[in-house]
């Protein structure tokens, strides 16, 4: 625990965004690793074993999620004027220019707290498919699985995630970085 237990902890909060649940998820992998040390072939290391078991639990939890989750998703304040394209399906006002690589700002830690409390704003069902697609790759078949939903509306929700991800982002990071910038 002393070896792994931090890092574990870091792995699961990035993709849980939930203290407490992670918390709890980190302690279940740990027991399960006890009980299974026997099954333990010495393949990989005790750290990519521990990922693996860590991240069987984070599906689990995303499933046990979904179906909990009563209220469909959407945004019920969110208004046409709200969408980003025009009436011929078209950018209205394209999406504010990162500056830069996504993924060199993604390794910096104050967009990286941005990036979280954005990702915090979404509902649970978004959050998981966004966190299940984007951060674990995860193919299709198996989030519809997880999130007992179909493909379909798999893509609708990853749509919404991604354009409130989009806009919270520039409202917080990017309209702020333009404005130290100038």
């Amino acid at each position: 625990m002393d070896r792994y237990g931090d890092y574990l902890f870091r792995y699961a909060m990035l993709r849980l965004r939930d203290r407490s649940a992670a918390e709890d998820l980190v302690q279940e992998t740990f027991l399960a690793a006890l009980r299974g040390r026997s099954s333990f072939s010495g393949g990989s290391t005790e750290a990519t074993w521990l990922v693996g078991i860590l991240k069987h639990k984070i599906a689990d939890h995303f499933r046990r999620q979904s179906r909990e989750v009563s209220l469909p998703d959407g945004d019920p304040t969110s208004k046409p004027e709200d969408d980003p394209f025009n009436v011929a399906g078209r950018w209205g006002t394209g999406p504010t220019d990162w500056g830069g690589n996504p993924a060199d700002l993604f390794r910096q830690k104050e967009f990286l707290d941005h990036f979280m409390e954005c990702l915090s704003r979404l509902s649970p069902n978004h959050a998981n498919a966004f966190t299940l697609r984007e951060i674990e790759g995860a193919d299709s078949d198996e989030i519809c699985k997880i999130l007992n939903v179909s493909e379909t509306n798999l893509w609708v929700i990853l749509h919404r995630a991604r354009m409130s991800l989009r806009r919270c982002l520039e409202s917080r990071w990017f309209d702020r970085s333009r404005k130290e910038g100038s």
